[in-house]
């Protein structure tokens, strides 16, 4: 390459001692490319063949591709398994994730060449507090090879008012995959406390619901699949800030939330109060566990709008932690509760050990709080938060809670306090009604003569007979 005359970029039109390299043309033998140019346009066309040219490529994938890339893709009964190392019970929902996983797998190298499109089908799981919903999806994000997160519902708000925009919910997920798009087309996204953001009322409300209806609203799109633009470090859209197109036809949504007080929902609809005889032995139902009927009308009852609960297809429940169960999270899982502990003393040089029947002590504390298996952590937190502080300066290298050590240290907290003062209220309710007609010694007390009446009878006359002189 002649460089007697000025040679110059036909790009940017900088100088040959300006950049790197000049690169010459193949047919005009005066135009050039400079290094910094030709990287410019490589990133372009990465970014291109990365959204836009990933719709106009035809699909490759033959049947023989597809089933040896699912042969390394755990199936539904590997999944529960996995998820039975970590999550107590909740058999039902451990069963519907495996499946939409395994489905969501499948539906990603699906092979081409058909008509058939095997479309999504996203999930809503509602159970009380504590019942291992946020759990099942941290325990799944461990295994699974695609971008998986967890994003919370109660910080969004419509587009234009203080909060996060909805397309943040994206923001985290391209973060998981590094910032690759065509990886994070492909990913899970969990949204916690989906019931935070249903609407406030049944009747529309002169003022915008900005943090409920209009965030389902804005969750349509989503959930059903389109090209969102997403701002790369989520919070507010500007005019002037750069979006990453993400097309979410192959995003697999899974929607938890509490949805505290729908079981009365369900109750109004099966009309449980009926009045008269059947004989329907069908219609029979089981009051303590009303979610076992949940369908997709108690949602709507409930405050989500009938579009959003027609995008989340799949509906299941998950039920109440019985006493067997609490007692079960407190030790078999490999993260459980006594286990953390126990790791936390053995740290200190000290061995921990839970006697049995103080661990029934516990999970009947935490039955009586009804908090769920998150009522069991901040027991044992109270009870294991002296020894805490007083064992790493002492000399002890054995230590064994036991059910009285747990009883003393609750009556010394305000667990026990609550407790006593919810008994000391519900007690006084109760003997309101016999406290008033009877004295310290147990035995009733005479009622005062102006309120001995009883309905229906004419009230004593005062035998005092200046009345009468008065009255002559």
């Amino acid at each position: 390459m002649t460089r007697n005359k000025i040679e110059r970029c036909a790009f940017c039109g900088r100088k040959s001692s300006e950049v790197e390299v000049l690169i010459p043309s193949a047919i005009a033998p005066d135009v050039f490319m400079c290094s910094d140019c030709a990287d410019a346009v490589h990133d372009i066309l990465q970014e291109y063949r990365g959204t836009v040219g990933a719709k106009n490529r035809p699909n490759t994938t033959s049947e023989k591709q597809s089933r040896e890339a699912l042969a390394s893709v755990p199936k539904p009964h590997e999944i529960k398994e996995f998820l039975d190392q970590y999550v107590i019970g909740q058999d039902a929902a451990k069963r519907y994730l495996s499946v939409a996983v395994y489905n969501h797998y499948k539906r990603l190298n699906q092979p081409g060449g058909d008509d058939v499109d095997i479309e999504k089908s996203n999930i809503v799981l509602v159970g009380p507090t504590g019942t291992g919903k946020t759990l099942l999806a941290k325990t799944i994000a461990r295994m699974l090879k695609v971008p998986f997160t967890i994003v919370d519902a109660t910080v969004l708000t419509q587009a234009g008012y203080v909060g996060e925009d909805i397309e943040s919910l994206l923001t985290r997920l391209l973060q998981v995959a590094d910032y690759d798009v065509e990886k994070a087309q492909r990913g899970i996204v969990f949204i916690d406390e989906i019931d935070k953001i249903a609407r406030k009322g049944d009747n529309p409300s002169i003022t915008r619901d900005v943090s409920g209806e209009g965030v389902q609203q804005g969750l349509l799109k989503l959930l059903e699949g389109s090209v969102v633009n997403v701002p790369p470090q989520g919070g507010r859209k500007h005019p002037e800030q750069r979006m990453i197109p993400v097309d979410t036809k192959n995003i697999l949504f899974i929607c938890g939330g509490a949805f505290d007080g729908i079981e009365r929902k369900i109750a109004q609809r099966l009309n449980t109060h009926t009045v008269g005889y059947t004989n329907n032995a069908a219609r029979r139902i089981n009051a303590d566990s009303y979610l076992n009927y949940v369908a997709p009308q108690d949602l709507k009852s409930f405050g989500l709008i009938p579009e959003i609960i027609g995008r989340l297809p799949i509906l299941t429940h998950l039920e109440p932690l019985d006493r067997d169960a609490l007692r079960r999270v407190l030790t078999e899982p490999k993260n459980a509760i006594t286990r953390q502990y126990e790791k936390l003393f053995a740290m200190d040089g000290v061995k921990l050990t839970f006697s049995p029947e103080a661990l029934d002590t516990i999970v009947d504390k935490a039955i009586e709080y009804k908090l769920g298996a998150r009522g069991l952590r901040s027991i044992v937190e109270t009870v294991m938060i002296d020894a805490m502080f007083e064992i790493p300066s002492s000399k002890v290298k054995q230590f064994t809670v036991t059910p009285e050590y747990v009883t003393e240290k609750l009556q010394a907290s305000h667990f026990e306090l609550n407790s006593k003062a919810e008994s000391d209220s519900s007690d006084t309710s109760d003997s309101s009604d016999t406290s008033a007609t009877s004295d310290a010694t147990g035995k009733p007390k005479a009622r005062p003569r102006a309120k001995a009446a009883s309905k229906g009878r004419p009230t004593p006359v005062h035998e005092d007979k200046s009345l009468f002189k008065n009255k002559c």
